[in-house]
């Protein structure tokens, strides 16, 4: 009996800690810079960094870094001249989070729904980093008319290999379910820490991935895009893109443990006018550990269009 007991504890025990977590709230989100827009798919938060007037630039941001990830390189770019739109994929930050599979249609809509909103129009350069890459992707080859350039920064979608564990979760229902709701909060907490010491542009980053992780929903988000998202190769997209002449940039970290530097050569592959940076030094965390360097990457491509 006493081990019939302690069985159904540890079964239970990570749902019952997903219930303690704070569910998302009208007092959570009054601590929120920013504004937020009702989608279809429910509540986004967002925010313009910038001139009032400028070249907008749309930024996506990854699995599990909210839009906090884009201030320092939104600063950057507003000094350029750019406005730039930042805001919370479902599930991460102070948006909504919403049932359903995380996969490409549902980020498009996300998104689409929130360029409609703030009438944005055609015209758009889209940033995406890490899962963000491959949305903006997925995004820029099913509306190409709309994007004047397409920068990724360490993107998804070359590498569909997630890792055996990671793997084994997305394709397996229940026990998967279970495996990241005990392990994947532990797993999060040690990559966090282990770069908190790490220079960046975003003020106490670390501790704000870290609370994320107290909010409700965050980690049933991350799973689903695992299933979805991540589990998607975009080579389709990608020479489709090529096809159309939309300008693209990739701006790689050589130390990048997450997304390997061998999916440059997959991209080169697959869109042969890309024009593709690495910052040598840079991990994963490019995006605001290196910030002028993706900034100085971003100013040249940006200014000099595709390769010919």
């Amino acid at each position: 009996m006493i081990l019939i007991l302690c069985l159904a504890i540890l079964l239970v025990a990570p749902y019952l800690a997903e219930q303690l977590r704070k569910p998302m709230s009208d007092d959570i989100r009054q601590q929120a810079p920013g504004h937020f827009a009702q989608l279809s798919q429910g509540l986004t938060h967002y925010d313009w960094i910038g001139p009032l007037r400028g070249p907008i630039i749309v930024c996506v941001h990854g699995l599990t870094t909210p839009s906090f990830v884009w201030r320092g390189l939104a600063k950057g770019l507003s000094a350029m001249g750019y406005r730039v739109l930042i805001y919370d994929l479902f599930g991460r930050g102070y948006s909504d989070r919403v049932d359903g599979i995380q996969d490409a249609e549902f980020f498009n809509r996300q998104l689409e729904d929130l360029l409609a909103d703030q009438k944005v129009g055609a015209d758009i350069t889209l940033v995406g980093y890490s899962m963000g890459g491959a949305i903006a992707t997925s995004f820029a080859a099913r509306f190409p008319e709309r994007i004047r350039h397409l920068v990724l920064i360490a993107p998804a979608g070359m590498v569909a290999d997630l890792g055996r564990l990671a793997s084994f979760v997305a394709k397996t229902p229940v026990i998967g379910d279970w495996l990241m709701m005990a392990l994947y909060p532990f797993q999060f907490r040690r990559g966090v820490t282990s770069e908190k010491d790490l220079a960046s542009s975003v003020p106490d980053i670390a501790d704000l991935q870290l609370a994320e992780l107290g909010k409700r929903g965050f980690v049933a988000a991350v799973l689903s895009s695992l299933r979805g998202m991540l589990g998607q190769s975009l080579e389709s997209e990608h020479r489709a893109l090529h096809r159309a002449g939309i300008p693209l940039l990739a701006v790689w970290g050589r130390q990048d443990d997450i997304i390997p530097i061998s999916a440059m050569g997959t991209l080169a592959t697959w869109s042969r006018s890309a024009r593709q940076e690495v910052i040598e030094d840079a991990g994963h965390g490019l995006t605001y550990t290196h910030t002028d360097e993706v900034l100085a990457a971003m100013r040249k491509g940006l200014a000099t269009g595709p390769m010919g």
